[in-house]
């Protein structure tokens, strides 16, 4: 494997400011050190002097589930005839039960639920001392880490990133004196069942769990270039080498194939992964890494116009004010751009498993909150970029997650509920997790498949793909609409449909008919039908949806003061800051709720009284509320809340401590202020706030299959762009409309669209670009000669 010269560090950062980069090794892995990710494996870089630290994770090494004695799904242990029925009573009677008192009817203690491990990590001692011109950089525009510095008049550079391509992580050791390149490599672990063994310049990292009896192996090889290689035990020690690569694979025995969830041994995969990746040049893996991310991370562009200053990520963000000050609007196209990086790294095509709570990064054996899945909104907001940022890719983890859950969570619907469909609640695992708990506040949400499946729906509304919607989404969403026929219950205070017991996420009391519960009933319910129609499928069961929508209670009530009701009740209190706003569902993720509208009024209302505060998650989520809300000052004021005040020293979210949900949120929100499509008009630049003067965006997804750019300056649109993946009418939503504006195809031939208010109309051909332009804006920037055109 023949290495070329490296590319020099210590240089300016790229002109396109999506570069991190930092003067100091990490020394917290929370806060500072790199991550980099291919979807199934990740690893954070310290990059350290005397002893380099990388830790890595592989995304299915799991305790837990079948093999644990006890374990069952989360299924009851053994049958509660009449339980739901009883809580359901005491609801009608009360009107609020305490979540405790549902627990000790509904609940149990979890058996054998697991949590996701670190692999452990590899430490390459260098030995090195007195470093200068250090730099520690993660370029988001190849995927690559970075770490140089000069020690003796020698400088020394190494470079990381984790190949899609082949199921490696890749590192390469150099210098730019011959014979510099020496160190030991070794593994540890906070694991204790494994074994460590080197042979032939390879470091094999196997064992089984002792709960669950996962196997479990990791191999990396070492591959120099002069010098010398020595095996010793359980480490690898290269001496006098002008430079050496490592090549890391790693998997398990798990399967997503219900109940087992076991598949082959890791062993003849891993080795294949490595054998291959180590007979290619570093130079092979490194250009077909680039490419293959790339192809993603390149659809989309954004400028705000801002120009990285040159000064560490670190301080970047300490100095950041949500203001005019200069590093300001690069900070946060930077933390867009993150977003998109971390999804594609946590979450691709080829993945059993989607992006969790960490993504894929995790140096713990018991994380919080088991680094699960958690559906009740976390993982879902996982997801709210992967269309709108054009990752399409990235969803089939996800899709492929929600299908493997239908099985267990059938079970689960049949014994517990006794209801057709399937159903999951509160947070799952890899092991189909469908039941329930006994933490009071957080153990019943079945409305959480409806949630996910909605997800489903939306890609198809983004696609427009049928052959996706019939074999893929709508065996899901049937299924978690079936559930929601057979569990609804008639609330004897006016006679309509209700979720009961339902339990507004993490807060308040049970009771029937919360909000959320049934906007999303009647979202699933509404999609189904939909879906159902359009494939022309399962006539008896649209009569069984009609019915119900019909008479469903919609969850959409203003309250005393004004607010959005999060209860059926007027229950809401004027000083409750909580960080769940669930009863805003509807506008988010979800679409009833339209700007204007009495219940657009109430969701400002309601997003007033929760206030800026909340976890990273939390504030993620208020930004994209507020851009529904075409309030774009607001929107961006909470993104400069969660940069301030949710966001460490790497740009990870923080909770805190570390959960990836919010960065993942942030981005979509930046992506609904520039374009939304919920209610199949595409709104450009719907909530662009006045910090943003003057930018651009390139290659944002619209509902429909359409691709939108736009460019604005002195905060008014200036041009927009769409381009059609299918054959059809085109609706856009500019300002410019009412005004002065040109319509014309990539060619230059004019288009003559409709208009009505604000929104222009035409039949488009796929394949074919269309750009709107103001005509207003240029006749008031164009020099002088320009306009006097007689």
């Amino acid at each position: 494997m023949p290495h070329p010269p490296p590319a020099r560090l210590g240089v300016p950062v790229p002109a396109d400011g999506l570069t991190l980069w930092y003067d100091r090794p990490a020394t917290d892995w929370e806060t500072q050190a790199l991550p980099i990710g291919n979807g199934p494996l990740g690893a954070v870089v310290f990059g350290g002097v005397a002893t380099e630290r990388l830790q890595f994770n592989e995304k299915t090494l799991w305790t837990g589930g079948p093999g644990v004695p006890g374990y069952d799904h989360g299924g009851w242990k053994v049958p509660r005839p009449g339980a739901v029925a009883g809580v359901r009573r005491r609801i009608d009677r009360e009107g609020r039960v305490a979540p405790e008192a549902v627990a000790a009817k509904l609940g149990q203690p979890r058996t054998g639920f697991g949590a996701y491990q670190t692999f452990g990590e590899l430490f390459l001692d260098l030995g090195h001392a007195g470093a200068a011109g250090y730099r520690r950089e993660l370029s988001l525009r190849e995927a690559v880490a970075r770490v140089g510095y000069t020690v003796a008049g020698v400088r020394h550079e190494r470079e990381y990133f984790a190949s899609n391509p082949g199921n490696v992580i890749v590192g390469r050791i150099s210098a730019d004196r011959g014979g510099e390149v020496s160190f030991t490599l070794r593994h540890a672990s906070p694991r204790d069942d494994k074994t460590v063994t080197a042979a032939g310049g390879r470091l094999t990292v196997r064992g089984r769990l002792g709960d669950n009896a996962m196997v479990f192996e990791a191999q990396v090889q070492v591959v120099v270039q002069g010098g010398t290689r020595t095996d010793a035990g359980d480490r690898i020690t290269v001496t006098g080498a002008d430079s050496a690569v490592l090549v890391l694979s790693a998997g398990t025995d798990y399967a997503d194939t219900y109940p087992s969830y076991r598949g082959e041994d890791p062993h003849a995969r891993v080795t294949a992964a490595v054998d291959a990746a180590a007979a290619s040049s570093y130079d092979q893996l490194r250009r077909a890494h680039v490419a293959d991310y790339r192809k993603l991370f390149d659809r989309v562009e954004l400028d705000l116009g801002g120009r990285a200053p040159g000064i560490p990520t670190d301080r970047l963000r300490r100095d950041y004010t949500g203001g005019a000050a200069p590093g300001d609007r690069a900070l946060e196209a930077l933390f867009f751009a993150y977003g998109r990086y971390l999804l594609i790294s946590s979450s691709r095509e080829n993945d059993l498993l989607p992006a969790n709570l960490q993504g894929v990064w995790n140096d713990s054996t018991s994380p919080p909150w088991s680094a699960d899945y958690h559906v009740n909104i976390n993982l879902q907001m996982n997801y709210w970029l992967a269309e709108q940022t054009n990752l399409h890719e990235t969803t089939r983890p996800y899709d492929r997650y929600v299908t493997s859950m239908v099985a267990p969570g059938s079970r689960t619907a049949r014994e517990m509920y006794g209801a057709r469909g399937w159903v999951v609640n509160n947070e799952t695992n890899p092991f189909g997790f469908t039941g329930v708990h006994d933490w009071a506040t957080a153990f019943w949400f079945p409305e959480a498949a409806a949630w996910v499946a909605r997800h489903l729906y939306d890609t198809y509304r983004f696609t427009g793909d049928e052959a996706y919607l019939r074999d893929t989404a709508y065996p899901v969403i049937r299924g978690a609409a079936e559930f929601w026929l057979d569990f609804l219950h008639t609330d004897p205070r006016d006679g309509t449909l209700v979720a009961s017991p339902s339990y507004s996420p993490e807060h308040g009391d049970f009771s029937a008919g919360a909000s959320m519960s049934q906007q999303i009933v009647g979202e699933v319910l509404a999609n189904a039908l939909a879906a159902a129609r359009t494939l022309e499928v399962d006539e008896a069961l649209q009569e069984e949806l009609e019915a119900a929508l019909t008479g469903l209670d919609p969850g959409l009530r203003v309250g005393s003061w004004g607010q959005l009701q999060e209860w059926k009740g007027d229950w809401d209190s004027r000083t409750d800051t909580h960080r769940h706003v669930s009863h805003l569902y509807a506008l988010h993720p979800g679409d009833r709720i339209r700007p204007g509208t009495p219940e657009a009024e109430a969701a400002k209302v309601s997003l007033a009284a929760r206030g800026d505060g909340g976890t990273g998650w939390s504030r993620a989520w208020k930004i994209n509320f507020w851009a529904r809300l075409l309030d774009g000052d607001r929107a961006h004021r909470m993104l400069a809340e969660q940069l301030r005040s949710a966001t460490l020293d790497n740009l990870w979210d923080t909770h805190p401590p570390f959960q990836i949900d919010g960065n993942f949120g942030a981005t979509a929100g930046i992506a609904e202020m520039l374009v939304q499509s919920q209610h199949d008009v595409v709104r450009v630049l719907p909530a662009l706030p006045p910090a943003w003067r003057d930018g651009s965006v390139r290659g944002l997804r619209a509902r429909g299959d359409l691709t939108v750019d736009a460019t604005w300056r002195n905060g008014a649109p200036d041009t927009v762009t769409v381009r059609p993946g299918r054959t059809g009418p085109v609706r856009v939503a500019t300002p410019f409309a009412a005004g002065r504006y040109r319509v014309h195809d990539e060619e230059g031939h004019e288009v003559v669209p409709r208009r009505d208010g604000d929104t222009l109309s035409w039949d488009a051909r796929a394949g074919k670009a269309y750009t709107i332009e103001n005509e207003a804006a240029v006749a008031i920037t164009a020099p002088a000669a320009l306009t006097l055109d007689p």
